[in-house]
């Protein structure tokens, strides 16, 4: 049992940060460079960057979980404790309070692109939170890959 409690926090580390990298530094320039209507483009990028956000609360709480059960307080003194808390932190913020407001200024600018309107600023400032958040996750995610705790066999 123990054995596939350790295998799913690999496992969890894994999805996340390869959720994280894979979306936003292959899917989402990809797409951008492919689909003209930026519209859509929007749509496709946010629904994904919303899938992304979901499975890193789920891998994130569960990485939380194993570390306290498993080191009990002594999980405090870890990086990758801090560094998993730090990411979940992160995605809650960009998910419940920076992506609400990207997509309402979104459907402000509805059936123009937000580019055309007078909320471009707007939004390319709250995008640009967005972007930096999540920026700091992908690199917060390489010291979550670097320092998983490792237990003797």
């Amino acid at each position: 049992m123990r054995r596939i409690v350790e295998g799913l926090q690999s496992i969890a580390v894994t999805a996340w940060v390869g959720a994280l990298w894979t979306t936003g530094l292959l899917v989402a320039p990809a797409l951008f460079h492919f689909v003209p209507d930026r519209v859509l483009f929007g749509n496709l990028i946010g629904r994904l960057f919303a899938y992304t956000a979901l499975l890193g609360i789920g891998c994130g709480a569960y990485l939380l979980l194993f570390g306290v059960l498993r080191f009990g307080s002594r999980c405090m003194r870890q990086a990758f404790f801090w560094v998993t808390l730090a990411m979940l932190a992160l995605t809650l913020v960009e998910a419940f309070a920076v992506q609400p407001i990207v997509d309402a200024v979104r459907q402000q600018a509805f059936p123009k692109p937000v580019a055309e309107t007078m909320l471009r600023e707007r939004f390319a400032a709250w995008h640009g939170i967005a972007s930096l958040l999540y920026v700091i996750q992908c690199a917060l995610g390489l010291a979550l890959v670097l320092w998983q705790p490792r237990t003797p066999h």
